[in-house]
């Protein structure tokens, strides 16, 4: 199949998955589409002596796709841009600190501790797995998913505080994450004989920093071409030329194009429209963007869905899957209270605003795509399929649940309470 037909075929499911949500379930879109698809993905394996054709199409259908590839080189650098852009940078401003620390230590704990706990469990639960794999799956697991986070935290009615603070780190902690896991994967690779320290801060230095760099550079140029026209229809062409143009040009400096699409679309979406944009243009980007972050939301959690069909699932990983699904909120709960602490701002993070944030950090799609980029002798079918049983239960359980979490809470104090000032 043509990967121009394959993409039709996406989108025409994704369309059909939609209306019946909408029509008949009338679940937060992306869970409703998500659920469908995985429903769907059950029927035709349970069906498979009947149609085994079908089955044999979708697999190759998705084998052809590359989930891995589609996501992490195409769709992930539009969503991130999708969501930074309608982020208020002055509410951002507030909390940078703990959004830092979250982002980058928080993420550094709670990828060696789940990666521990998994590794001194598994011969209990499984079979032993080599510690440098157990840390690939903390890598993988540990950011939060700012695609699943941005599309069910509108609806759940937390906190303006609460929501940026979650918001903010899930957009900075996915650049921080994938830099982390291609350490990891790069020494499980080579070997740690084969790695030098150096090796390791030239990684980090370019992925991190330069990403950084690239996106100010680029969201400075396209503020300055927009501030000298008023087109709309050239503006919002140009804001897409960013987002194509900087994810092609990230990876030949070995640059992280995830971080550089988050900074273009914080610096497009506050200086930009504030002094660049007319109202029109304005208008016009933001539904220009909305409706591209709608659609490949749509596709990228139907694809999550579908992924049942190709994911090897034996009865040991789903016991594993159970309690990695525990020792990930454990180890996001503790990631969260340690930075509170040694930065001395948990005077500003009551209990109840980390336990919103534990229960929030949703995974998805992100953690997926690493996972299925693992090779052979990296444990890659057993690491899959723990990873998609957390991302189900993250998705489906968190995500529909988050919600009365926090009206729960909220009865007990009213969240207003809890807000966090710089």
């Amino acid at each position: 199949m043509e990967p121009l037909q394959l993409f039709s075929l996406i989108i025409a499911l994704s369309a059909v998955l939609a209306f019946i949500n909408i029509r008949y379930l009338k679940l937060p879109a992306t869970i409703g589409l998500m659920v469908l698809a995985l429903l769907l993905s059950l029927v035709i394996l349970l069906a498979g002596s009947v149609a085994s054709p079908l089955v044999q199409f979708l697999t190759q259908a998705l084998t052809q796709l590359d989930f891995s590839d589609f996501l992490l080189d195409f769709m992930l650098v539009f969503l991130l841009f999708a969501g930074a852009l309608h982020t208020d940078l002055k509410k951002l401003r507030k909390a940078w600190i703990p959004i830092l620390a979250f982002a980058t230590v928080g993420t550094l704990i709670s990828t060696f501790l789940v990666g521990a706990m998994l590794y001194y469990l598994l011969p209990f639960l499984y079979q032993p797995v080599a510690f440098i794999h157990c840390l690939l799956f903390g890598a993988l697991i540990s950011p939060t998913d700012p695609i699943a986070v941005l599309s069910i935290l509108k609806k759940t009615g937390v906190s303006e505080a609460v929501e940026t603070n979650i918001t903010g780190e899930s957009l900075f902690n996915d650049g921080v994450g994938v830099v982390v896991f291609l350490t990891i994967f790069n020494i499980a690779r080579e070997g740690v004989a084969e790695i030098e320290p150096s090796e390791v801060a030239l990684l980090v230095l370019e992925e991190v920093g330069g990403g950084i760099l690239l996106g100010v550079v680029l969201g400075y140029i396209t503020y300055r071409l927009m501030r000298s026209i008023d087109h709309y229809q050239t503006e919002v062409l140009i804001s897409l030329a960013l987002v194509m143009g900087g994810s092609a040009l990230a990876p030949l400096f070995h640059f992280s194009a995830p971080l550089a699409m988050v900074v273009a679309g914080l610096f497009i979406g506050n200086r930009g429209i504030e002094y660049a944009m007319s109202a029109t243009t304005t208008d016009y980007v933001h539904k220009f963007w909305e409706m591209i972050d709608e659609i490949l939301n749509a596709i990228l959690f139907v694809l999550i869905g579908l992924e049942l069909i190709i994911i090897p699932i034996e009865g040991a990983y789903l016991y594993v899957g159970i309690v990695a699904i525990l020792l990930i909120l454990v180890a996001r709960m503790i990631s969260l209270f340690v930075p509170a602490l040694l930065f001395r701002f948990k005077h500003r993070f009551p209990d109840r605003t980390l336990f919103i944030m534990t229960w929030g950090g949703l995974r998805g799609g992100i953690s997926i795509a690493l996972a299925l980029s693992l090779t052979a002798d990296m444990e890659r079918n057993f690491i899959v399929a723990i990873t998609y049983i957390v991302v189900l239960f993250s998705i489906i359980v968190q995500g529909l649940s988050l919600g009365k979490v926090v009206k729960r809470l909220n009865r007990e104090q009213p969240l207003e309470t809890m807000e966090l000032e710089g």
